[in-house]
């Protein structure tokens, strides 16, 4: 558990959060505690991306816009991430393109483990009692729930298709 403190200069933890965190490609920077959340400043370890158009590996940034994201909740606080979302160009094809990060899935406001741990509790619990237990709006849970729902939905028919590739190449 996370001790109660709320001067983030105070311990030189970060790597220490870095490593409860968890989370790929990216380091705590600074944290700040309150009486109910608990917010973490991280910075991205990659120094550019590959451009999603022509492969190219560029680290010419154009913009940096930081971001909030919610994440699993830790003793009972709600956790939220702050991090940069980076934008590079590619001289290549001269594209711009925005990072894209492991944990959070494309104009997501929370990260996937937090989406996915909404997504379980609704077999247990009703949406408004969760709505209440992680101070979301129910259309919020719902939307995550939907959205989850799509996601598992595709990644099965993915899975479908190519065990059926497989067989079929299997029988000639």
């Amino acid at each position: 558990m996370l001790p109660k403190v709320t001067n983030d200069n105070t311990l030189p933890m970060n790597r220490h959060f870095t490593h409860l965190l968890n989370l790929p490609g990216v380091i705590v920077e600074s944290w700040k505690s309150s009486q109910d959340s608990i917010f973490f400043q991280l910075s991205v370890l990659a120094e550019g991306t590959y451009c999603p158009y022509c492969r190219n590996y560029s680290k010419e940034l154009h913009q940096i816009r930081p971001i909030v994201v919610r994440d699993l909740p830790v003793d009972g606080k709600n956790v939220y991430l702050s991090l940069p979302r980076r934008q590079f160009y590619c001289r290549v094809c001269q594209c711009y393109m925005t990072e894209r990060l492991q944990f959070i899935d494309w104009r997501r406001k929370y990260t996937q483990r937090y989406e996915e741990n909404i997504y379980a509790q609704i077999s247990h619990v009703n949406i408004e009692q969760i709505s209440q237990q992680q101070h979301l709006g129910v259309e919020q849970v719902k939307n995550i729930f939907n959205y989850i729902s799509q996601k598992r939905k595709k990644q099965y028919l993915e899975i479908s298709k190519k065990r059926f590739r497989l067989e079929n190449q299997r029988k000639q």
